[in-house]
């Protein structure tokens, strides 16, 4: 498998995707052939600043089609910045749902679909429900997703994280039907690295990070098969081996590329598995402290695989043998990334910890960790944080 083709990694991807240096020029096709005639691409100032909202339009008006940018998705969407996207929504009839940016972008995007078919609110779609609930819905509009960070791998995904906006609590909202049958996985996903090129240095380390947390995180996960330990593996040799030369040189096309591909890889390995201890407890540091997540979840990630390491057997025995290998060379990524690595650079003190580990150990990704995640346990990792 190491030296699969990314035509062949990605046909084990849980979306149809197009890849490839100005693979955006096929947008406007993509559209068309998903019936699309009117449609609201979803992106955030920074996409559009850098152009690539325009470029966007731009294939898509060629195509023939109406475009209407939304631009207010943020970082950590809330069901504030979701509403707001329902009414550009309404207000452009769109037929279609384009999202195009970091997974802030499409995470909204998906949330604006979901509220726009099916209406309420969106705490009402939190969780992962069964599928005779998910008959009950109506199909959603069609969806493409397009990353211009290498780091969530959300546009291979079912679920949408939003925040709400009161308590600032991250909500997965999932909607596991298949693309044709209207689910939340888009039916195209669009792989260009170029676009990741004018990402910030700070924002590629970060979600890249992010992304090498998926591809371990994914491997121990209880919810774990032979196939998303597969994704697991690809996606792990591809960040770690690119993560490097990515964060020290912006201009270096394959490491984009494979950047790109991993993150992709891993987010389709999160589909067919789920996370763990890592992001469970990043997400009460960026709720309570606001820590972007990618360095949340790399400043636990070395901690948390020590303790599921300490079981009865190396979760991650498939990524390297050696655990404490692995943390190794994940505190040298960590240490490339300029990310840091202890709780006190952020205001984190020891009196936060306990309520931290509350809601560390109440989090939904807790409930798939290799070993189980109660408060007690969230509090030790946090203090080996300190």
């Amino acid at each position: 498998m190491q030296h699969e083709s990314p035509e062949s990694l990605l046909s084990r991807s849980t979306v149809r995707t197009v890849f490839g240096a100005g693979s955006l020029a096929r947008l406007g096709e993509l559209a068309r052939r998903e019936r699309m005639s009117r449609v609201l691409l979803v992106t955030d100032p920074g996409v559009e600043a850098a152009g690539h909202a325009d470029r966007a339009t731009s294939v898509l008006r060629d195509a023939g089609l109406r475009v209407v940018v939304f631009d207010g998705a943020r970082e950590n969407p809330t069901d504030r910045h979701v509403r707001a996207g329902v009414d550009a929504a309404r207000a452009a009839d769109a037929e279609g749902i384009i999202g195009l940016g970091g997974g802030s972008a499409m995470d909204c995007a998906k949330g604006i679909n979901l509220l726009l078919t099916c209406g309420g609110e969106m705490s009402a779609f939190r969780g992962d429900p069964p599928p005779e609930q998910l008959a009950l819905r109506p199909p959603l509009l069609p969806m493409i997703l397009i990353p211009t960070t290498a780091g969530t791998g959300s546009e291979a995904q079912s679920f949408a994280l939003i925040s709400d906006n009161v308590t600032h609590e991250k909500m997965p909202c999932g909607d596991r039907r298949p693309p044709e049958a209207g689910g939340l996985r888009p039916r195209w996903a669009i792989l260009d690295p170029e676009l990741t090129r004018t990402q910030p240095g700070s924002v590629a380390s970060a979600v890249g990070i992010d992304a090498i947390a998926h591809a371990v995180e994914t491997v121990g996960s209880t919810a774990a098969t032979d196939e998303s330990r597969e994704l697991s593996c690809a996606a792990w040799r591809l960040l770690e081996g690119a993560f490097p030369p990515a964060v020290a040189d912006a201009a270096d096309d394959d490491a984009r590329r494979d950047m790109l591909l991993g993150a992709h890889l891993a987010g389709a390995a999160i589909e067919r598995s789920m996370l763990g201890a890592a992001h469970a407890c990043s997400n009460p540091l960026t709720t309570r402290f606001g820590v972007v997540h990618g360095r949340a979840v790399g400043l636990m990630l070395p901690h948390v695989i020590r303790f599921n390491a300490a079981g009865r057997e190396n979760p991650y025995q498939r990524l390297l043998p050696d655990a404490e290998t692995l943390v190794r060379r994940v505190e040298t990524l960590l240490e490339l990334g300029g990310i840091p690595r202890r709780l006190p650079h952020y205001g984190v003190r020891e009196q936060d910890i306990p309520t931290l580990a509350d809601h560390a150990a109440a989090q939904w990704t807790a409930r798939f960790n290799p070993r189980p995640l109660p408060a007690e346990a969230a509090l030790a990792l946090y203090r080996a944080a300190l």
